[in-house]
């Protein structure tokens, strides 16, 4: 299998994106990003889209909850260990206790994808992009993972919403493009 992008880790410290703090609300949660994403979107280079993608990682991994967030951190340990199995354990509990929570699910398609259960890290991503379309990293291992089953449209077309999404993405615009030549290729 190809490399799937890991998931969000806590960026560093780099410029105030957001000035209000985290998110005590979940509409609070969804104003914040929505104008994230966009100023993400709207980034004019590599360095400004990086700092609002960094503040947007901050968003996903804070649930609001100590207990999702003590799980999220002992799964996150378990992946860098290579204990798969307990990674999988401990965000099963996650994805049971918050199911709106979006980042447990994107970091359980990673460890499935992991375990090469490609058809379960697919249904976790895109039960992610249901819960957050602009999930820049799922898009990714979406595009990713269908490039790599040989589904070249739907992997074009995910690329393609990355972009829109985030337009500095490492290596999305290649991958796009050598895409839309093999598929313009295949006389669609």
């Amino acid at each position: 299998m190809g490399a799937l992008p890991a998931p969000a880790q806590a960026p560093q410290a780099g410029p105030r994106v957001m000035p209000h703090g985290m998110p005590k609300t979940p509409a609070e949660r969804e104003k914040i990003l929505s104008d994230l994403y966009a100023h993400l979107a709207a980034s004019t280079d590599e360095e400004s889209a990086k700092a609002v993608a960094d503040a947007i990682e901050r968003v996903w991994l804070n649930s609001g909850s100590d207990t999702i967030d003590l799980l999220m951190e002992r799964s996150m340990k378990a992946v860098a260990d290579k204990k798969l199995d307990l990674a999988l354990k401990l965000l099963d509990h996650v994805v049971a206790l918050a199911p709106d929570f979006t980042e447990a699910w994107n970091r359980r398609a990673y460890v499935h994808y992991r375990m090469n259960k490609v058809d379960l890290a697919l249904g976790d991503l895109r039960r992610t992009l249901a819960l957050d379309a602009n999930h820049f990293k799922a898009l990714d291992g979406l595009a990713q993972i269908l490039r790599e089953i040989g589904q070249k449209k739907p992997a074009l077309k995910a690329f393609k919403q990355l972009l829109d999404v985030h337009p500095y993405w490492s290596g999305a615009q290649e991958a796009a493009d050598e895409l839309g030549r093999e598929v313009d290729g295949q006389g669609i």
